[in-house]
């Protein structure tokens, strides 16, 4: 019986299941879907709650610091200094944390991590209230903040590695998204509306002399440590769920913490997948964190002030929650690995432009594909590490990835304000135009070079689609029809495909070829689609015999020639290469494109995705396309004095399409086509075939095998049934 909606899927989350994230991406009905789930539910909702306490405590106090000095250089390093002294917890203790939150109850640790936290921020403002100097309540802040980011790092993996087991893996992805969205696309933007208007709807309610409880900085902590309280209380009576699917906790406690440490950071360094999400997922948040370190800057080398501050930060979590709401519904199919890899860059780009951006109108552009190409990175890469890495190192995975994310993003905020207050503005002069050229935009470049490098890092460790044109790709998987990648094998034999119009000798030259070949002592298979198989030839005949009363439909035609192919493929053409035979067909892919594509206008894309899926990408080393007008063509096949197929019946108008299709297809890759008017001599052409397979033959390094490989009888003139593109793939 499955599980309720109100109950978690009892191996949600567990190696083995399978991969989330894809199964069901079209929007709100599987946010709904997510949503029933009780535990998840109340957890998403406290949780932003939280955040927006959080985002609304840094931006607060670290603007209010800023605003007590003087200088660009004392500015920066006040803004980013208050930032960095909730780094410093991350520096020091952040690598124990994940085993913790893998040793111990993750619901209980979540609930004793938030109680603390409240205890700490509201230590604070109460602090102010005792009549202490400034300097004491500076210094405990400074001490309190530093112990909330030590029982922070606690907190974070336990939580990020307990949703997995909230959920079905299938909905995975999906509760990624809430969550994500919540944490750093809506509250952020939230945030930093009321922070910007606090101050002065605080000075309308109580005048200008108002109290010190309620200046914005105290106001953002008491919001902050009551938020806290609320997460502790419903985690800890409402969620109960969150303590169970522990299996191996007992094992856990057992180890010590020193190899629960070691075996963890091993797992990351020796899994390609984890290492490129881990080093992707951090130039991601760097080039963010870079945006919004040296945005302050950035927009008074734009001739703006303050408030065009607060829309480049609102901006980039603009960016961000578009990224991660409505990027899954783009791009479909895509596979996650790739997309991981292609949205760094394209934040990273993004970055880049920013540097070049001369009005404010263009840089809020820049800074909203900024946060959507990190949100999708973000996105893709959580949903990658929660579904593929087991439940007893989760914790310690997720530690790596959301405190180092943390870690990346608030050092690339503090250094990046530091470096552009330090480096200033320099105002250049060229033809009467007055352009400023400063550090913060040599910073962005700088950023935006090292995250694009990092992207296709990622990428080059993580595809999973080797092969496949990138952009291609993605363009089908945004139509529904993503690009299948080349399936693996080692292939020590050569492919020869002949191709041509009806009555171009096809068959003739084939078995010159193989005569030849054989001569040589060389281990030859003859196929032919349709019809190589004992299931091909059920399939031929019911595509091309006119005694079949019933003609299929173009698409079932299409679907037919697919069938044969692909069983064709994986039980004659597959085995045979595998054991270095030369294998020579009669038709392959291009006739399917040329026949079903042009001669029966189908979409050729569809014809070529299909042809391609069937085949598992197999490319032919050599296509020897024969040209044959189709007037000469079909007047050798009325010669033969025997009853014309299907195809061989179709108008002459037909036929000229399938020509010309032929002949694209040939123009669009020449290296591996050899074309050949067949109106020459018979001879004169299988001289020419035959010096080009020895080429292909020496460089290959083939060797001759025995000559004692299947023949399987390849008639006169084969009906047309091949798909090409596993070549344009």
């Amino acid at each position: 019986m499955s599980p309720s909606a109100d109950q978690p899927a009892s191996t949600a989350g567990r190696p083995g299941n399978p991969p989330g994230g894809q199964a069901d991406l079209s929007g709100y009905p599987a946010i709904r879907s997510v949503l029933r789930i009780r535990p998840f539910r109340r957890l998403w909702v406290v949780l932003g709650v939280a955040s927006f306490g959080d985002w609304f405590g840094l931006l607060a106090t670290s603007v209010f610091a800023a605003a007590q000095v003087e200088g660009n250089t004392a500015k920066g390093a006040a803004f980013g200094g208050v930032i960095a002294v909730r780094l410093l917890p991350a520096l020091l203790l952040g690598p124990v944390a994940g085993v913790l939150a893998d040793r111990f109850d993750r619901r209980w640790t979540m609930v004793i991590c938030d109680v603390l936290r409240f205890v700490l921020f509201a230590s604070i403002p109460l602090y102010a209230l005792t009549g202490a100097s400034g300097a004491r309540v500076v210094s405990w802040a400074v001490i309190a903040t530093f112990l909330i980011e030590t029982v922070t790092l606690l907190w974070i993996p336990a939580k990020e590695a307990a949703v997995p087991n909230l959920i079905p893996r299938a909905r995975l992805e999906t509760a990624n998204q809430l969550t994500l969205i919540t944490t750093y696309g809506l509250t952020p933007v939230i945030a930093a509306v009321v922070a910007a208007s606090l101050d002065g709807i605080v000075r309308a309610a109580v005048g200008d002399n108002a109290p010190n409880w309620a200046e914005p900085a105290q106001l953002a902590l008491w919001f902050n440590a009551f938020s806290r309280l609320a997460t502790a209380v419903v985690v800890a009576f409402g969620i109960k769920e969150i303590s169970q699917a522990r299996d191996g906790a007992r094992e856990h406690t057992e180890q010590s913490m020193l190899r629960q440490f070691v075996e963890g950071w091993r797992f990351i360094g020796k899994t390609p997948l984890v290492r490129g999400l881990v080093l992707g997922i951090f130039g991601a948040f760097a080039s963010g964190g870079i945006v919004i370190g040296t945005g302050r800057f950035f927009a008074d080398s734009l001739g703006a002030g303050d408030a065009a501050f607060s829309l480049l930060f609102g901006a980039i979590f603009v960016g961000l929650a578009v990224g991660i709401g409505l990027g899954p519904m783009i791009v479909r199919d895509l596979s996650r690995r790739r997309w991981f890899g292609m949205s760094i860059v394209l934040a990273s780009a993004s970055v880049m432009t920013l540097a070049f951006a001369i009005h404010l109108s263009m840089a809020l552009v820049g800074a909203v594909l900024v946060g959507a190409g990190a949100g999708m990175a973000f996105l893709a890469g959580t949903t990658l590490l929660g579904g593929e890495v087991a439940d007893e190192v989760r914790g310690r995975v997720f530690a790596v990835v959301q405190i180092g994310t943390r870690m990346v993003l608030i050092l690339a905020i503090a250094l990046g304000s530091l470096l552009a207050g330090v480096g200033g503005s320099r105002m250049l002069t060229i033809a009467d135009l007055g352009i400023s050229v400063s550090a913060t935009r040599l910073l962005l470049l700088a950023a935006g070079a090292a995250g694009i490098f990092a992207g296709i890092s990622a990428f080059g460790q993580m595809d999973d689609k080797k092969g496949v044109p990138v952009l291609a790709d993605l363009w089908g998987s945004i139509r529904g029809r993503p690009l299948m990648p080349a399936e693996r094998f080692v292939s020590a034999g050569l492919f020869v495909v002949f191709e041509g119009g009806e009555g171009a000798g096809k068959s003739t030259q084939l078995a010159a070829l193989a005569g030849r070949l054989r001569d040589e002592g060389r281990d030859v298979v003859v196929t032919r689609e349709p019809g190589a198989t004992g299931i091909g030839e059920r399939i031929r005949s019911l595509v091309l015999d006119t005694a079949v009363d019933e003609a299929p439909s173009p698409r079932a035609e299409a679907l037919l020639y697919a069938a044969d192919r692909a069983h064709h493929v994986a039980t004659v053409v597959r085995p045979a290469l595998v054991r270095g035979a030369v294998v020579i067909s009669d038709r392959y892919v291009d006739s399917s494109l040329a026949y079903q594509g042009a001669g029966r206008t189908l979409p050729v894309d569809e014809v070529s995705w299909l042809s391609s899926w069937a085949t598992g990408g197999l490319k032919p080393d050599l296509v020897v396309l024969l040209d044959v007008d189709p007037h000469t063509g079909l007047s050798r096949v009325a010669a033969r004095n025997e009853a014309a197929d299907r195809l061989e019946a179709e108008s002459v108008a037909f036929h000229e399409r399938v020509r010309y299709a032929f002949l694209d297809l040939a123009a669009a890759d020449p290296k591996r086509y050899l074309v050949l008017d067949a109106a020459r001599p018979a001879d004169e052409i299988a001289e020419r075939v035959a010096r080009r397979v020895e080429e292909l033959l020496g460089a290959s390094g083939a060797n001759p095998g025995p000559a004692n490989g299947p023949d399987i009888p390849v008639q006169s003139e084969l009906s047309p049934t091949e798909l090409v593109t596993t070549e344009r793939t």
